[in-house]
């Protein structure tokens, strides 16, 4: 069996690595070819090209590469056809992988599996009638997704998210931590502003006279930040100007191979977290550290996404466990004030959102067999139901 695999960011990286395991415990003889970063290349894929090179995002760091991004797209898809692979599977990235599989479909029969649903369910509904015809199936990270692109005449499996694999923190860990970084038994804010430049430079001056806020009526409160790499310069600039100052755990000065640990054992140790709105409520989740979360973006944008939002919530946490336990702050109502008050409750009663938490990752295949194993599960029957 050959499969030719797509991913364009370090996310689907992770997916694609997560399947293509699943994959060769099903299927002993299975090769892959394609596009992924180092996870997918240590799984037994050579690269076409690097991961990287499609990593872009937004429209000013698109233009100047539009060229090189064009000539990488003609490759891929002359690479897909003269694979001529069992199936595509294309991972995320859907400005680049389903112009590839629109033009691979034009051009050849082969079945072409979409990992990661369009958020039909949020806004642009009208996309999943638009992958009808170009994608055979789409692997579903969310139980309330597959309705949505059936109605559109596509399949779509939920197969789990894979933040129910994710290692979390012990009690002893989190304990560790809080002695390593002398915060004793004092209340611990996590700080999560977010992991683009836009996020931090948007929600950093609201999120800091928030702490401060919250810090002036309990002077005894201590705040940690777990810095992303891409943005760790610039969050020591922006949190230097706090009237309180956090804890930065900056990955640029913890050994590689703890980074991941320090920030599981931050988000065990954390009393509550104020959070970019995003995957990260999931995470919080699967730690049950209770959250606020706050976001705002350009007016211009927030004010064509208020016409085109679907639903009341973007907190997944709340969306799946269909609940609205996690309060959000959303554009306008993205202000320090109403931000500390919420907190402050949630430290008061930290216990109200943690069935919410239990269920959302409950529904989200904690109980069930990995995720990667279950999207290669659903892969080999849509390939033996079309035969």
């Amino acid at each position: 069996m050959r499969v030719f695999l797509i991913a364009g960011e370090p996310s689907g990286d992770a997916l694609g690595r997560a399947l293509m395991a699943g994959l060769k415990e099903l299927v002993p003889d299975v090769a892959f070819e394609g596009v992924g970063g180092p996870l997918m290349q240590g799984e037994g894929m050579t690269s076409l090209f690097p991961m990287d090179e499609l990593s872009v995002m937004g429209l000013a760091e698109i233009v100047p590469k539009y060229p090189a991004l064009k000539r990488r797209l003609t490759q891929t898809i002359e690479a897909v056809l003269a694979a001529k692979p069992d199936v595509l599977i294309t991972i995320d990235s859907p400005d680049f992988c389903l112009r590839v599989a629109r033009a691979v479909k034009a051009r050849s029969a082969l079945r072409v599996v979409h990992y990661v649903a369009p958020t039909v369910w949020a806004w642009r509904p009208k996309r999943a009638e638009r992958m009808a015809g170009v994608v055979d199936q789409v692997l579903a990270l969310f139980p309330f997704e597959p309705p949505f692109l059936e109605r559109a005449g596509v399949r779509c499996d939920f197969v789990g998210h894979p933040v129910v694999t994710e290692p979390q923190a012990t009690e002893a860990e989190a304990a560790g931590f809080r002695l390593a970084h002398g915060l004793g038994d004092a209340p611990l804010l996590l700080m999560l502003p977010g992991s683009r430049r836009g996020e931090v430079t948007r929600l950093a001056p609201v999120m800091g006279p928030a702490l401060a806020r919250l810090s002036a009526a309990r002077p005894e409160l201590r705040a940690v930040l777990p810095a992303a790499r891409p943005v760790a310069g610039l969050v020591q600039e922006v949190t230097a100007q706090w009237p309180v100052k956090p804890l930065i755990l900056d990955p640029r000065e913890i050994a590689a191979d703890n980074v991941a640990a320090e920030k599981r054992a931050a988000f065990r140790a954390a009393d509550a977290a104020l959070a970019a709105s995003g995957t990260v409520s999931l995470e919080l989740a699967a730690a049950e550290t209770p959250m606020v979360i706050a976001y705002d973006t350009h007016w211009l944008t927030r004010a064509i996404m208020a016409r085109m939002l679907l639903t009341d919530t973007v907190t997944l946490v709340n969306l799946v466990a269909d609940s609205r336990t996690i309060p959000e702050f959303l554009g306008k109502d993205c202000r320090p004030a109403p931000i500390a008050a919420a907190l402050a409750k949630v430290l008061d009663a930290p216990g109200g959102q943690r069935a919410a938490m239990r269920l959302c990752m409950d529904r989200l295949g904690r109980h069930a067999a990995p995720p990667g194993l279950r999207a290669a599960r659903a892969v080999l029957d849509g390939m033996a139901r079309n035969g």
